[in-house]
């Protein structure tokens, strides 16, 4: 475990931060200099004043991406503001450039208010390729991602919300595989309504689960038909005819229990209580809703998954959205639409099942985990470098089908552009 001091250490040792802007083009002469300002770049000004869609030729925009957030929901922080969660939006654009070569610009906004948050992003959106929203609280997060979606032509992605549930989605496919099931038949139980437990549940719906077979909790108790404390229009979709009220009641012949909520709210008798083979995905952070240890001294027949690299099947966001993103950003997708979602859902998925061996990239990296398919490996690491090719593959052509792409690409040609990226990829 990392200490206080090394994090502060980390973060301050010589140049500030995680991040630089470096130039791509030489800067070493007149001529130089010349071109790259006054009087030679009003050529591609020009250029992109006669057609807007040039700016993609001139400029960084379609390898550039947002990440925005207000600091209300910040990782177990909370609401912490704008400034206090700088870190944690630089620590995101260092995920996006270290896996998917994608350049990001943290952008904090100093108001709670949907309306600022809507108007601050949409008066923004024409420098960047996409738009990822990180640490904003639910319910506003889903008005702010909706009307965002709805007024601009470029991803808006919030990764909170679909994020967790592209990874954790793939991961559940899996588990099925492996006990058995068919996602049409399986009762799975939530533990947290928030953004990141209603995109799931909404995601898992859109895979097959039936709507009734799903029991969403909060920190109220079971969301039922009836019920008005505490509810809004996202919970309310998910308020079904039950007699249980509390998360014990509901687990009792559950197949699979989703945690997206706090340390220490599943106790070893509620696992007990789970239908044979239970799937148990405790992601809350730092610290999940029951241990992998705990569960084991109960049901030694579960498949475990957690938010924290220290136990096997990591649910990370990084296996998402850089990928995602490239794979958008390459086709000039419009939006990342249910269809893309989808996709990065079932190329997450084959990844782990394939026959082919795990990268020895990755094998080093965790020495003492197993990487063949089974209970102990249903996803796939977040250093697997074959997810820059497989994932935005996935992802862009969803987009060119569904047509909320503005560029065809040659599929083939695509993967040998994926495969010399990542050859390319040699950043710290």
């Amino acid at each position: 475990m990392i200490t206080r001091e090394q994090a502060l250490s980390y973060h301050s040792s010589g140049r500030p931060g995680k991040l630089k802007i470096s130039p791509t083009k030489p800067t070493k002469t007149q001529e130089d200099l010349s071109l790259a300002y006054s009087p030679g770049v009003a050529e591609p000004c020009r250029e992109i004043a006669r057609d807007p869609n040039e700016v993609f030729r001139y400029t960084a925009k379609g390898n550039l991406v947002a990440v925005v957030s207000n600091g209300s929901a910040v990782l177990g922080l909370g609401n912490i503001g704008p400034l206090a969660s700088k870190p944690v939006m630089e620590g995101k654009a260092v995920l996006f450039k270290r896996f998917a070569d994608v350049d990001v610009f943290d952008i904090e906004i100093d108001s709670l208010d949907v309306d600022d948050v809507v108007r601050a992003v949409q008066l923004i959106a024409p420098t960047f390729g996409g738009i990822n929203l990180e640490d904003i609280r639910a319910p506003e997060c889903f008005e702010i991602e909706e009307r965002l979606v709805e007024s601009l032509d470029i991803p808006v992605f919030h990764d909170d919300q679909h994020g967790t549930a592209i990874i954790s989605a793939a991961a559940l496919l899996n588990a099925m595989q492996l006990t058995g099931r068919d996602v049409s038949d399986v009762k799975i139980v939530f533990n947290g309504a928030g953004a990141s437990g209603i995109a799931c549940a909404k995601l898992y719906r859109d895979l097959g689960v039936p709507i009734e077979n799903i029991t969403l909790c909060d920190s109220r108790g079971v969301i039922h038909a009836g019920r008005s404390e505490g509810m809004n229009a996202h919970k309310a979709l998910f308020a079904r005819e039950t007699e249980a009220r509390t998360l014990a009641e509901a687990m009792v012949g559950a197949d699979v229990f989703v945690g997206l909520s706090q340390a220490g709210l599943v106790n070893e008798a509620m696992v007990q209580s789970m239908a044979d083979q239970p799937v148990i995905f405790a992601m809350a952070n730092p610290d999940p809703e029951i241990s992998p240890d705990r569960v084991r001294r109960v049901r030694r027949d579960a498949i475990i998954a957690t938010g924290r690299s220290d136990y096997p099947n990591q649910v990370n966001n990084v296996l998402g959205f850089p990928f995602i993103f490239r794979g958008a950003l390459d086709v000039r997708a419009r939006k990342i639409n249910e269809e893309m979602k989808l996709a990065a859902v079932m190329a997450l998925a084959e990844l782990a099942v394939r026959g082919e061996a795990v990268p020895k990239v990755v094998r080093d990296a965790y020495p003492n985990d197993i990487f063949d398919f089974g209970p102990h490996y249903i996803i796939p690491k977040p250093f697997d470098p074959r997810m820059l090719i497989y994932v935005p593959l996935a992802v862009a052509q969803a987009a060119m089908e569904s047509g909320v792409a503005r560029l065809k690409v040659d599929l083939v040609e695509y993967r040998k552009q994926l495969e010399e990226r990542v050859g390319g990829l040699t950043l710290p």
